[in-house]
This record gives structure tokens, sequence and C-alpha cells, in this order.
């Protein structure tokens, strides 16, 4: 049994995840869930699966709460309570699926509690991937993938060292506009880019799967959660979603983890690993699917894989600063601000105008990350 506190119940990972908790109740209990906003869907949660206790970002809406839950489990607000979760002592592993920074905090304090983290959120490492693998390594605690692509990498790479691997291949599905012309890039329209061709996901991470920036993220953390170089980590488009990443070794041999399109696979080989557990959750008809193809992804139309590799090859800061003007500029965008192709030129803006500070301290990258937010937004 795994005693999972789980930040970010009520996003699109936070309820997968707690579908896997009710898949393999003898496996996983919930004994921590932490929300944003939904205080309505939390509370169901906690009354269903009886939490040691729970947090959601309003103190409002943690008063309301406690009245309603009463006795049956403490009620936490803000970013203390995310703390406090991520800490309980009986708390085996912790599951963090933040969008934004706010995970970056409790990953650290779970880490110094001993406590192994599964990251779904792209930010904590693409900010801070030094300082959260150093700490992660000095306190012999485990940092487990749960984004698709970071799972299939850990499955295929199985314990094999970094001098094996040739190269990390990341698989993109090319998002909405893989086939659109860049020309009419400027009329993307919010709801045209939230229609993404494979997964259902939350509205910040669609509209990066949209830029690619998604894909440019995840390079970053592939670099930190396997210890390999950028140069060493590369993208292919693959449209079915269905080979989720592969790993190319020295000697020309590739593995390849494949399955049909569901987060609930790799949420819970994190859960479960080293184990795997039954579930027919997920069903792969390779005769149904045909065929799989691959392509190059179009550097011109899709700017933010080279502008993370610039940040991820340069380090220190930088990193911090692609994340946070990203962050700016998709939140312009949803709201009418800006087009579409302006989501890129404000990170690259935002980058040119950045004094890299080389192997920065947390609270180093916590000022460059408020900077590029402010810099994002003029």
């Amino acid at each position: 049994m795994k005693n999972v506190v789980l930040l970010g119940s009520t996003g699109s990972i936070g309820t997968s995840t707690v579908k896997v908790a009710e898949d393999l109740p003898e496996r996983i209990r919930l004994i921590g869930l932490a929300a944003g906003n939904n205080a309505e869907l939390l509370l169901q949660q906690a009354l269903r699966h009886r939490p040691e206790a729970v947090s959601v970002a309003d103190p409002t809406k943690a008063a309301e709460l406690a009245r309603k839950l009463g006795s049956a489990a403490r009620v936490y607000s803000g970013a203390e309570g995310l703390v406090r979760l991520a800490t309980l002592p009986g708390a085996d592993i912790v599951l963090i699926a933040i969008v934004g920074t706010a995970g970056l905090q409790p990953a650290l304090a779970a880490i110094r509690a001993g406590k192994d983290i599964a990251v779904a959120s792209k930010e904590i490492l693409v900010m801070a991937g030094e300082i959260v693998m150093r700490e992660a390594r000095e306190r012999g605690v485990r940092v487990l993938a749960v984004d698709s692509e970071h799972s299939a990498i850990f499955q295929c790479l199985d314990g094999k060292p970094a001098a094996s691997v040739r190269k990390l291949w990341l698989t993109a599905s090319g998002g909405p506009f893989r086939k659109t012309p860049r020309e009419e890039f400027g009329a993307i329209t919010v709801e045209r880019a939230l229609k993404h061709p494979s997964w259902v996901m939350g509205r910040k991470i669609t509209i990066d799967s949209a830029t690619l920036f998604n894909k440019g993220l995840e390079m970053i953390e592939a670099r930190w959660l396997f210890d390999i170089e950028m140069n060493r980590v590369a993208v292919v488009v693959h449209p079915q979603s269905v080979i989720h990443s592969m790993v190319e070794f020295v000697d020309g041999s590739m593995l390849a983890q494949m399955s049909t399109p569901d987060m609930c696979l790799p949420i819970q080989y994190a859960l479960t690993y080293p184990e795997r557990a039954p579930n027919q959750r997920v069903q792969t008809d390779l005769a149904a699917l045909g065929s799989l193809t691959f392509e190059a992804p179009d550097p011109e139309r899709f700017p933010a894989l080279t502008l993370a590799r610039q940040a991820g090859d340069a380090g220190g800061t930088l990193p911090a600063v692609l994340n946070a003007a990203n962050e700016v500029a998709v939140e312009a965008f949803v709201n009418g601000r800006i087009p579409f192709p302006d989501i890129a030129a404000t990170v690259r803006r935002t980058m040119e105008r950045h004094e890299v500070t080389a192997r920065p301290s947390l609270e180093e990258i916590l000022a460059a990350d408020a900077w590029a937010r402010q810099q994002a937004a003029a």
C-alpha cells in the first residue's frame, strides 16, 4: 500500500490520479488532497477517500470546507497548506500536479522530509532542476516522472546509465496546427488552440501543445530527470501519440514505450513503481491503428523548441525566465490581448533582455521568475 499526497487533485492530472487510486484501492491510499479553487470537487473527493488532510487556496473556502468536513480531515489553505500536505509524516510519495510555479516549494519540502515525489508540473524541473535533483540525491529519494513522455523514457532506460544513451527522443503530436501555414497563425483563435488532436488536458498545457512550448519545457525537464546534456535530447513529431517517447542507445538500438493515449498509465506506473499493477483501463489495438508516422518539427513555424534549447543550453536562471514569460504570454493570448504568434515573440524578447545568473540559488531563481513576469507583461 502506497500512501499518496496529491497536490492539484481537481485538475486534469489530479482527477486521473483519483481514478487510478479508485482502480487500485488495495495498493493506493490518498492521505492528502490539495486543490486550487474548486472546493466543491475537493469536498466530494475528501468525502469519498477520507484523507487525513486537505488544502485549498482560498482561506475563506478552507473555513467552509472545515465546517462541512468536521473532524473527518484537517483543513489547510494557501502556500502553507501545500507544504503541510507535502510533509505529512505518513506519506510515501507526493504527486505534484499544480500548474505553474506553485509546486516548487512543496516539492522541495517533500524531498527534505524524505518523501519520493512524482512530478506532473513541468515548471518544477524547468525552473530548479539542478537544485531539485541534487537535493533528491542527497536525501536518497526518487523523483518519478508523470508526463507520458518522461515516463516512457524512464521505462525504456530501466536503470541503464546515461553513458549508454546516444539520444532521448521526445515525441510530439504536433498539436492542432501541425499543417497550418505560418501566414495563418495570426488568425488562430483561442477556441482553435484548445482543440488538441490527441489529449484532453488543462487550458495552459493545451495552449503549450499548440505552440510546442510544452515540448520545449519537456526537453529541459528530461535534461535534469535523466542527467543528460541538452544536445542529446531531441523531438520528433508523431501525430498518432501512440509512441510516447524513445531512447536511442550508443549502439544504434532504439527502445520505445507504446500505448493508446491515457494519462492513467504513467500516473499508475509512478505510484506503483517498481511494480506493475494489472489494469484494464488502457487497451492498445495495433491492427486498428494500422500505421505510425513521424516527421521533423518545423522550427520556423514553432520557434518554441529553439528557444527552449537555448535556455536549456545556457542554464542558470534562463529556463525560469523562459517558463515565466511563456506563462504570462499564454494568459495574454487566452484573454485576447496578443495574437498567437506573439506568445513565442514575447518569450524571445524577455529572454534577450535577461542577464543570466549561473548556478543560481532558489531565491535567485524566484527573483528571475518575478522579473520575467514583469518584463513579459510590459
